[in-house]
């Protein structure tokens, strides 16, 4: 797993809440994108595509107790804010946090590690595409790369949860809501294309 080593931590508790600071290896190579959004071409080579999806799959086999994604988040805020009410959830171990601001260039390291856990198939992949929609060829390559994945119904939960997290985020982080109106072009598409599992919903916010 192409990540910085983990050279120490500590754990506390103060006022009913449980802390833990992380000490991990300092990474020489810069971020892909210094905002989580890219607003610029990128060229990574093939080799680069090609350990990220290694990595991915490393992660996936990953058995753990934490979580990157809660269920009942999935059930209660998907519907609310993009209009369809997902189906079957089918889950895997994610990093939790996958966008350009995390993941290095030309050579890959994923950083950010204090977000992984369980998220549902498919929630990587559609957040690196959606932090990528500024940049439409940038935002092909990521969806073609990925299309095993988002290209099911089981990935469709995935990004039905990322554009979630976005727009419910549009409104108190500025690049997220720079970011909002592409998102909701997205989740448009997505709810012409529902799966069988999916039902359509009224939207109460987000839109």
């Amino acid at each position: 797993m192409p990540r910085p080593q983990l050279l120490g931590w500590c754990d506390w508790t103060g006022d009913g809440w449980d802390y833990r600071a992380e000490l991990y290896q300092h990474v020489d190579m810069p971020p892909v994108s210094h905002s989580p959004v890219l607003h610029h071409g990128v060229n990574l080579p093939d080799v680069w595509w090609h350990g990220l999806h290694q990595a991915l799959g490393h992660l996936a086999l990953v058995h753990t107790g934490r979580q990157a994604v809660r269920e009942q988040y999935i059930r209660r805020r998907v519907p609310e804010y993009t209009g369809i009410t997902p189906g079957e959830i089918t889950w895997t171990t994610a990093h939790g946090d996958l966008h350009w601001a995390n993941l290095t260039g030309p050579q890959l390291t994923l950083m950010d590690w204090e977000g992984w856990g369980t998220a549902p198939v498919g929630y990587d992949a559609a957040n690196l595409y959606l932090h990528s929609l500024p940049v439409p060829e940038l935002a092909e390559r990521v969806r073609k790369e990925f299309a095993h994945i988002l290209g099911t119904p089981a990935g469709r939960v995935g990004e039905l949860t990322a554009c979630t997290e976005v727009l419910q985020a549009a409104a108190r982080v500025p690049f997220y809501g720079d970011l909002a109106d592409h998102v909701r072009q997205h989740v448009d598409h997505l709810r012409q294309v529902a799966g069988p599992g999916d039902q359509p919903s009224c939207p109460t916010t987000g839109s």
